[in-house]
Protein backbone atom coordinates (compact mmCIF):
# COMPACT_ATOMS: atom_id res chain seq x y z
CA UNK A 1 0.00 0.00 0.00
CA UNK A 2 0.99 3.38 -0.53
CA UNK A 3 1.08 6.29 2.45
CA UNK A 4 0.24 9.69 1.74
CA UNK A 5 1.74 11.66 4.32
CA UNK A 6 2.67 15.19 4.77
CA UNK A 7 6.03 16.59 6.63
CA UNK A 8 4.99 19.93 8.82
CA UNK A 9 7.36 21.83 11.67
CA UNK A 10 7.49 24.08 14.35
CA UNK A 11 10.14 25.87 15.45
CA UNK A 12 12.41 23.13 13.92
CA UNK A 13 10.35 20.68 15.65
CA UNK A 14 9.29 18.41 12.91
CA UNK A 15 6.34 15.75 12.51
CA UNK A 16 5.20 13.73 9.53
CA UNK A 17 1.66 13.99 9.20
CA UNK A 18 -0.78 11.50 8.10
CA UNK A 19 -4.82 12.12 7.61
CA UNK A 20 -6.41 8.78 9.09
CA UNK A 21 -9.89 9.79 8.93
CA UNK A 22 -10.54 6.88 6.92
CA UNK A 23 -9.05 4.59 9.63
CA UNK A 24 -6.36 3.00 6.94
CA UNK A 25 -3.31 3.79 8.40
CA UNK A 26 -1.61 0.65 9.40
CA UNK A 27 0.36 1.57 12.23
CA UNK A 28 2.27 -0.39 15.12
CA UNK A 29 5.22 0.72 16.80
CA UNK A 30 8.19 -1.08 14.10
CA UNK A 31 6.83 1.16 11.44
CA UNK A 32 6.36 4.44 12.43
CA UNK A 33 10.01 4.20 14.00
CA UNK A 34 10.74 2.92 10.82
CA UNK A 35 8.98 6.28 8.93
CA UNK A 36 10.52 8.50 11.50
CA UNK A 37 14.33 7.55 11.14
CA UNK A 38 15.89 10.09 9.66
CA UNK A 39 18.30 7.70 7.82
CA UNK A 40 16.24 5.27 6.57
CA UNK A 41 12.68 6.83 6.61
CA UNK A 42 11.10 9.89 6.22
CA UNK A 43 13.06 11.71 9.41
CA UNK A 44 11.16 13.33 12.12
CA UNK A 45 10.47 13.91 15.85
CA UNK A 46 6.71 12.18 15.74
CA UNK A 47 4.39 11.03 13.78
CA UNK A 48 0.86 12.33 14.14
CA UNK A 49 -2.73 11.08 13.08
CA UNK A 50 -5.29 13.41 12.28
CA UNK A 51 -8.83 11.57 13.07
CA UNK A 52 -12.25 12.35 13.14
CA UNK A 53 -13.75 12.25 16.43
CA UNK A 54 -17.98 12.92 17.54
CA UNK A 55 -18.37 16.07 19.04
CA UNK A 56 -15.00 17.82 17.91
CA UNK A 57 -13.41 18.78 14.73
CA UNK A 58 -10.69 15.96 14.56
CA UNK A 59 -8.54 14.05 16.77
CA UNK A 60 -5.19 14.14 17.46
CA UNK A 61 -3.07 11.22 17.88
CA UNK A 62 0.96 11.47 18.67
CA UNK A 63 3.44 9.02 18.67
CA UNK A 64 7.00 9.73 19.35
CA UNK A 65 10.00 8.70 17.17
CA UNK A 66 10.46 5.30 18.71
CA UNK A 67 6.86 4.24 17.36
CA UNK A 68 5.25 4.42 21.05
CA UNK A 69 1.82 6.58 21.55
CA UNK A 70 2.85 9.47 23.26
CA UNK A 71 2.35 12.42 25.97
CA UNK A 72 0.85 15.96 24.73
CA UNK A 73 2.83 17.47 22.22
CA UNK A 74 2.92 21.44 21.83
CA UNK A 75 4.29 22.10 18.63
CA UNK A 76 2.27 18.92 16.78
CA UNK A 77 -0.87 20.16 18.19
CA UNK A 78 -0.10 23.65 16.37
CA UNK A 79 1.08 21.44 13.15
CA UNK A 80 -2.34 18.92 13.93
CA UNK A 81 -4.45 22.58 13.55
CA UNK A 82 -2.26 24.01 10.71
CA UNK A 83 -2.75 20.64 8.80
CA UNK A 84 -6.78 20.84 9.34
CA UNK A 85 -6.69 23.88 7.75
CA UNK A 86 -4.94 22.90 4.68
CA UNK A 87 -7.17 19.78 4.50
CA UNK A 88 -10.02 22.23 4.74
CA UNK A 89 -11.29 21.27 8.08
CA UNK A 90 -13.73 23.61 9.68
CA UNK A 91 -12.95 27.74 9.57
CA UNK A 92 -9.66 27.49 11.18
CA UNK A 93 -10.91 28.38 14.74
CA UNK A 94 -10.41 24.61 15.90
CA UNK A 95 -11.87 22.79 19.19
CA UNK A 96 -9.94 19.17 19.08
CA UNK A 97 -9.08 16.62 20.98
CA UNK A 98 -5.62 14.83 22.38
CA UNK A 99 -4.14 12.09 25.01
CA UNK A 100 -4.84 14.93 27.89
CA UNK A 101 -7.95 15.71 26.83
CA UNK A 102 -9.69 18.76 24.54
CA UNK A 103 -7.97 21.89 22.68
CA UNK A 104 -8.95 25.18 21.00
CA UNK A 105 -6.69 26.77 18.20
CA UNK A 106 -7.07 29.26 16.07
CA UNK A 107 -4.80 31.98 13.54
CA UNK A 108 -3.14 34.91 13.58
CA UNK A 109 -1.39 35.12 10.34
CA UNK A 110 1.18 32.73 9.93
CA UNK A 111 0.94 32.30 13.73
CA UNK A 112 -1.10 29.44 15.14
CA UNK A 113 -2.18 29.09 19.03
CA UNK A 114 -2.93 26.62 20.90
CA UNK A 115 -4.65 26.62 24.21
CA UNK A 116 -2.64 24.07 26.49
CA UNK A 117 -4.12 22.50 29.80
CA UNK A 118 -4.20 24.11 33.39
CA UNK A 119 -1.48 23.59 35.53
CA UNK A 120 -1.82 23.57 39.76
CA UNK A 121 1.23 22.59 40.95
CA UNK A 122 5.04 23.10 40.62
CA UNK A 123 7.44 21.06 42.17
CA UNK A 124 10.75 21.71 43.48
CA UNK A 125 14.03 20.14 42.98
CA UNK A 126 16.45 21.76 44.95
CA UNK A 127 17.18 24.42 42.07
CA UNK A 128 14.90 22.65 39.51
CA UNK A 129 11.66 22.25 39.09
CA UNK A 130 9.11 19.38 38.15
CA UNK A 131 5.71 19.89 36.61
CA UNK A 132 3.05 18.48 34.15
CA UNK A 133 2.45 20.75 31.03
CA UNK A 134 0.45 17.92 29.09
CA UNK A 135 3.28 15.91 29.49
CA UNK A 136 6.05 15.78 32.36
CA UNK A 137 9.23 18.14 32.50
CA UNK A 138 12.25 18.83 34.44
CA UNK A 139 13.86 22.71 34.71
CA UNK A 140 16.69 23.64 35.49
CA UNK A 141 18.05 27.29 35.44
CA UNK A 142 21.12 27.72 34.48
CA UNK A 143 23.68 31.26 33.76
CA UNK A 144 24.78 29.80 30.49
CA UNK A 145 22.99 27.18 27.92
CA UNK A 146 24.96 27.66 24.47
CA UNK A 147 27.86 25.31 24.89
CA UNK A 148 26.04 23.16 27.00
CA UNK A 149 26.33 19.24 26.36
CA UNK A 150 22.52 18.92 26.35
CA UNK A 151 22.25 15.51 25.41
CA UNK A 152 24.59 14.07 27.88
CA UNK A 153 23.00 16.08 30.62
CA UNK A 154 19.24 15.46 30.03
CA UNK A 155 20.19 11.76 29.52
CA UNK A 156 21.44 11.67 33.04
CA UNK A 157 18.44 13.11 34.51
CA UNK A 158 15.92 11.23 32.12
CA UNK A 159 17.18 7.75 33.19
CA UNK A 160 18.27 8.77 36.93
CA UNK A 161 16.64 6.38 39.42
CA UNK A 162 13.38 8.92 40.07
CA UNK A 163 12.29 9.33 36.29
CA UNK A 164 14.14 6.28 34.75
CA UNK A 165 10.52 4.07 34.87
CA UNK A 166 8.11 6.49 33.24
CA UNK A 167 10.74 9.04 31.83
CA UNK A 168 11.05 13.01 31.81
CA UNK A 169 11.62 15.40 29.32
CA UNK A 170 14.30 17.57 30.67
CA UNK A 171 15.15 21.75 29.57
CA UNK A 172 17.77 23.88 30.35
CA UNK A 173 16.68 27.50 30.61
CA UNK A 174 18.44 30.69 31.18
CA UNK A 175 17.17 34.22 31.41
CA UNK A 176 18.00 37.14 28.92
CA UNK A 177 19.53 39.56 30.94
CA UNK A 178 18.69 42.24 28.47
CA UNK A 179 15.38 41.80 27.70
CA UNK A 180 11.95 41.60 29.99
CA UNK A 181 10.36 38.28 30.13
CA UNK A 182 12.33 36.69 27.34
CA UNK A 183 14.16 33.34 28.10
CA UNK A 184 16.27 30.19 26.42
CA UNK A 185 15.72 27.13 26.60
CA UNK A 186 17.26 23.80 25.29
CA UNK A 187 15.53 20.02 25.50
CA UNK A 188 16.11 17.17 26.18
CA UNK A 189 12.98 15.33 24.96
CA UNK A 190 12.08 11.56 25.80
CA UNK A 191 10.93 9.42 22.94
CA UNK A 192 13.63 11.12 20.72
CA UNK A 193 15.69 10.45 23.53
CA UNK A 194 18.12 13.23 22.00
CA UNK A 195 17.86 17.04 21.83
CA UNK A 196 15.42 18.67 19.72
CA UNK A 197 15.04 22.13 18.00
CA UNK A 198 12.29 22.83 20.01
CA UNK A 199 9.60 21.67 22.46
CA UNK A 200 5.99 22.86 22.66
CA UNK A 201 5.00 22.14 26.18
CA UNK A 202 8.61 22.15 27.48
CA UNK A 203 8.76 25.87 26.02
CA UNK A 204 5.30 26.18 28.38
CA UNK A 205 6.65 24.53 31.12
CA UNK A 206 10.12 26.47 31.01
CA UNK A 207 8.15 29.82 31.04
CA UNK A 208 5.87 28.84 34.11
CA UNK A 209 8.81 27.61 35.85
CA UNK A 210 10.51 30.98 35.42
CA UNK A 211 7.71 32.91 36.58
CA UNK A 212 7.46 30.40 39.61
CA UNK A 213 11.09 31.02 40.31
CA UNK A 214 10.89 34.92 39.61
CA UNK A 215 11.29 38.02 42.72
CA UNK A 216 7.24 39.27 40.87
CA UNK A 217 4.90 39.75 43.49
CA UNK A 218 2.72 36.67 43.30
CA UNK A 219 0.08 37.64 45.79
CA UNK A 220 -1.37 39.43 42.93
CA UNK A 221 -3.53 37.87 39.93
CA UNK A 222 -1.97 38.88 36.70
CA UNK A 223 -1.77 38.40 33.07
CA UNK A 224 2.04 37.45 31.37
CA UNK A 225 3.50 36.87 28.41
CA UNK A 226 6.92 35.16 27.99
CA UNK A 227 9.24 35.34 24.95
CA UNK A 228 11.02 31.81 24.30
CA UNK A 229 13.93 31.80 22.09
CA UNK A 230 14.33 27.37 20.77
CA UNK A 231 17.35 26.31 18.62
CA UNK A 232 14.84 26.02 16.28
CA UNK A 233 12.54 29.65 16.65
CA UNK A 234 10.81 31.87 18.85
CA UNK A 235 7.26 31.07 20.14
CA UNK A 236 5.64 32.73 23.01
CA UNK A 237 3.27 31.69 25.99
CA UNK A 238 0.59 34.18 27.20
CA UNK A 239 -1.11 32.83 30.74
CA UNK A 240 -3.24 34.05 33.92
CA UNK A 241 -1.35 33.56 36.92
CA UNK A 242 -3.32 33.14 40.50
CA UNK A 243 -2.46 32.79 43.74
CA UNK A 244 -4.84 30.19 44.23
CA UNK A 245 -5.22 28.12 41.29
CA UNK A 246 -1.70 29.36 40.08
CA UNK A 247 -1.40 29.11 35.57
CA UNK A 248 -4.83 28.89 33.49
CA UNK A 249 -5.29 29.92 30.08
CA UNK A 250 -2.31 29.14 28.71
CA UNK A 251 -1.15 29.72 24.85
CA UNK A 252 1.32 28.62 23.13
CA UNK A 253 2.30 30.54 20.35
CA UNK A 254 4.03 30.13 17.45
CA UNK A 255 5.28 29.52 13.58
CA UNK A 256 3.47 26.08 11.61
CA UNK A 257 4.41 24.98 8.55
CA UNK A 258 4.35 22.85 6.18
CA UNK A 259 7.59 21.49 4.73
CA UNK A 260 6.70 18.86 1.54
CA UNK A 261 4.49 16.00 1.11
CA UNK A 262 4.63 12.96 -0.54
CA UNK A 263 3.90 8.91 -0.57
CA UNK A 264 5.44 5.84 0.40
CA UNK A 265 5.12 2.61 -0.51
CA UNK A 266 4.95 0.17 2.05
Amino acid sequence: MQIHFYKYQGAGNDFIMIDNRDQKFPGGVNLINHLCDRKFGIGADGLILLQNHDGFDFEMVYFNADGNLASMCGNGGRCTAAFAKQLGIGTGNYDFLAVDGPHKAFFTGEKVSLQMKNVDNVSVRDSAFVLDTGSPHFVQFMDQIAELNVFQRGKEIRYNDEFKDKGINVNFVSADPDLTDHIRIRTYERGVEDETLACGTGVVASALAWFYQSKENKSIPQTRKIHVTAMGGELEVDFDYSPETLYSNIWLSGPAEMVFEGKLNH
